[in-house]
């Protein structure tokens, strides 16, 4: 499918689009305003924290207001939309796959995180002030090792791990039942998959094969981290992209539909607004008018 959102790297993020360098971390207070649409997707990881201040942010058509001693987290291909940035004190942290996999070749240490690259957790924390101090002095650590001219990736990327185990281990320990790593790993492989072939509206069985699993696993496995069922995470995913399609392109609902793999367009009409409680054209009117640049 078509790419409808510009995919910025982090070197626009810093006003450099040819630089290929796959982490930064600056200071909002440093920051030069970067040279990139509102609405846009990421090809890499980004941590804001914020000290002081509050600003909101947009992932997919989910507003939130990130409060002091507060962390945000946005994945690859998350449609994101940032708000007015200077009255904030605190920073940003840009890395990449490749950069947090340096020298590993286990990508399960990736998703063993689980706030990242997972729609159904919520990707702004707010922690009390000990834990946040603690978050805070690996990230001082972490900016002072890339202001020297000595700078080592092997450490600034074990930093990294440090800080991500941090914040793992806080949204472990104010949850009331952490989710096991093994489902977890299955769960981001599931969504791997599905961000690959959502668009052929394929069933859940077709994913517990492709995992070697039985869909009956599979919806356990879903369930028990995200609530819902493979069945509704499946068809989620493909209304999350006709949301984006109705408001950021001019293809009709038949259009979408059939991108979509719903060839009979009056029933992804009703699919759509049993999901959302409002029909296509609806949706597609009131969001184009809030997003669209005029």
């Amino acid at each position: 499918m078509k790419e409808i959102f510009p995919v910025y790297s982090i070197g626009h993020f810093i006003n450099q689009p040819a630089n290929l360098t796959e982490f930064e971390i600056t200071r909002f207070n440093e920051m030069e305003e970067p040279d990139v649409h509102d609405i846009h997707k990421h090809s890499f990881y980004e941590i804001l924290w914020t000290e002081k201040g509050i600003s909101k942010q947009t992932i997919d058509y989910r507003e939130y207001e990130v409060l002091p001693n507060s962390l945000f987290f946005i994945s690859p291909n998350q449609v994101h939309q940032f708000e007015e940035w200077k009255p904030l004190k605190g920073g940003t942290i840009l890395f990449t796959e490749d950069f947090f996999l340096l020298n590993h070749n286990n990508k399960d240490k990736l998703f063993e995180l689980s706030f990242l690259d997972n729609f159904y957790t919520n990707p702004c924390i707010k922690l009390n002030r000990k834990d946040f101090a603690n978050i805070t002095h690996t990230i001082d650590l972490m900016a002072n090792e890339q202001k020297r001219k000595d700078k080592s990736p092997d450490i600034t990327q074990s930093l990294l791990h440090v800080l991500l185990a941090q914040i793992q281990r806080c949204i472990d320990t104010g949850s009331e039942k952490p989710i096991s790593k093994k489902y977890l790993l299955l769960f981001k492989q599931f969504k791997y998959l599905l961000d690959k072939n959502f668009a052929e509206n394929k069933t859940t069985s077709f994913f517990a094969a492709q995992l070697n699993i039985t869909a009956h696993h599979l919806n356990l496995i879903v369930k028990n981290v995200t609530g819902k069922t493979a069945s509704e995470v499946i068809r989620a995913r493909g209304i999350l992209e006709a949301k984006r399609l109705l408001t950021f392109t001019d293809y009709t609902v038949t259009e979408i539909a059939a991108q979509l793999s719903y060839f009979d367009s009056s029933y992804f009409s009703k699919l759509f607004k049993s999901e959302t409680k409002q029909a296509p054209a609806a949706f597609k009117k009131e969001m184009s008018a809030k997003y669209r640049i005029r």
